[in-house]
């Protein structure tokens, strides 16, 4: 990309100069993810966690064309406030950039932007994956293909609960992408903090994973992401997370919303049937995720 459509905000190109933690923030669950006003207090507050934890936060986003690597306070606010804020994945950057259009970014998209950057932790609310159906829809998010080619450590509360998450983990398996359950063997599922499938590795600390991190590098497996599962410390209920999904899922197929499409509404059913239940367990994630990423990110910097 030409040097005026990449942009790096003043606070994140100091802290990359001098080598110092730096974790990159997706814009997408602040447009697309959380309602307003909710939604530009909790970027707010989520890049001072990263902060107070001793790192820099780095909100991507692209803005009339121009790639921002961080986010000065006014850029949050047309993230969070704009009308015209579009959702990217990574096959759409260059589109969005060329034509000077303004997009929030996905954690494909992040990701990809993120490492381009050199940042290479990531925080993020979860992952998308195999969808339910996929056999016959083919419905796959580029999360997982954009995951196989990246260095990146991204901490996660695992895939979305409206997922296919067999069939999720058989594709992280496949391409070869790194996964550890921070203080678990059990995989989250996003509003739950147990999938009901399980994780091989689990690891308890920010060094140990910052050790695992190197390891990678002398390796050479750094060609992978690497995914921290971090389950949310207060879950949903069961009961009515189920209910609530069939409902969504019922919904959804009912209206013939399909794609990317699905996730913000599934999302946006959640926080309707469940009162706010849900928007809160969403909001807590992304603070916890972020709080561990910029620990990590301390931890490799040592």
């Amino acid at each position: 990309m030409n040097s005026y459509e990449f942009v790096t905000s003043p606070e994140v190109a100091a802290a990359l100069k001098a080598g110092k933690p730096v974790v990159a923030l997706e814009s997408t669950i602040i447009s697309h993810g959380l309602p307003r006003p909710s939604n530009l207090e909790v970027a707010r507050e989520v890049e001072d966690i990263v902060r107070k934890h001793g790192a820099t936060p780095a909100t991507i986003a692209i803005l009339d064309g121009k790639v921002c690597i961080g986010l000065t306070d006014d850029q949050l606010v047309a993230i969070a406030n704009r009308d015209d804020i579009a959702k990217a994945s990574s096959r759409d950057l260059a589109i969005i950039a060329a034509t000077g259009k303004s997009a929030a970014t996905t954690v494909a998209a992040t990701a990809h932007l993120a490492v381009l950057a050199g940042i290479h932790i990531f925080a993020t609310g979860g992952l998308g994956g195999v969808h339910r159906g996929a056999n016959e829809s083919f419905d796959e998010s580029a999360d997982l293909t954009a995951l196989s080619d990246l260095d990146i450590t991204v901490v996660c509360a695992g895939v979305k609960s409206i997922l296919d998450v067999g069939a999720t983990l058989e594709r992280l398996e496949t391409l070869a992408i790194g996964l550890l359950g921070y203080k678990t063997t059990h995989f989250p599922g996003f509003y739950l903090t147990d999938s009901g499938y399980t994780i091989e590795h689990q690891v308890d600390s920010a060094a140990e994973i910052a050790a695992i991190i190197g390891a990678r590098k002398s390796l050479k497996t750094d060609v992978h992401a690497l995914i921290v599962a971090n389950p949310v410390a207060k879950e949903m209920d069961r009961t009515r997370h189920d209910a609530i999904l069939k409902s969504g899922l019922d919904a959804a197929a009912k209206s013939g919303i399909v794609g990317k499409a699905v996730t913000p509404f599934l999302l946006e059913h959640f926080h309707t049937a469940s009162e706010g239940e849900s928007l809160k367990v969403n909001i807590e994630i992304i603070k916890s995720n972020s709080a561990l990423a910029a620990d990590i990110a301390v931890a490799v910097a040592k």
